[in-house]
């Protein structure tokens, strides 16, 4: 698809997972630009995978947890003003399965870390992006979809 100055234009896919245990919220701390910032699980679609799939690799990759999703959230696009990038996110549910604490994680991420809506709602100057609280917030107000709204034809 063609952009304004003949540029292709093409959204950045990427998946982020709301994980909740004992009212905690999984979130990571990952190394952005020289910035510390925190995250939802989160990551690029890569080819030849499915949105659910995606969303249980990077939990997995990021924080070390092994997830099941059980539900989707929202579809989200933004654009960075910091670099003009624009991003469709999609957002899922999943329960917690399994710690794999000898896991390393992936590149950039400092840690992984549990933090209630009030705790990460107090961190908003270090979110990724709007995107962070907007999933949660949605979450929280019961926002949900079954997961068949996720569809991959093959």
């Amino acid at each position: 698809m063609s952009h304004p100055g003949g540029r292709t234009w093409q959204p950045d896919v990427t998946v982020a997972t709301v994980v909740v245990r004992d009212g905690r919220l999984l979130v990571v701390e990952e190394q952005v630009q020289g910035r510390l910032v925190i995250n939802q699980p989160a990551g690029h679609l890569e080819p030849d995978e499915s949105l659910i799939e995606a969303a249980c690799r990077e939990t997995l990759e990021e924080t070390g947890w092994e997830v099941e999703p059980g539900e989707f959230i929202g579809a989200y696009q933004w654009r960075s003003p910091a670099d003009g990038r624009h991003f469709l996110r999609m957002a899922l549910a999943a329960r917690p399965l399994r710690f794999q604490p000898d896991r390393s994680l992936d590149d950039g991420i400092v840690r992984a870390l549990w933090l209630t809506p009030d705790e990460l709602a107090a961190e908003s100057q270090r979110h990724r992006s709007p995107l962070v609280w907007r999933v949660v917030e949605d979450f929280l107000a019961g926002r949900r979809f079954p997961l068949q709204a996720l569809t991959l034809v093959e």
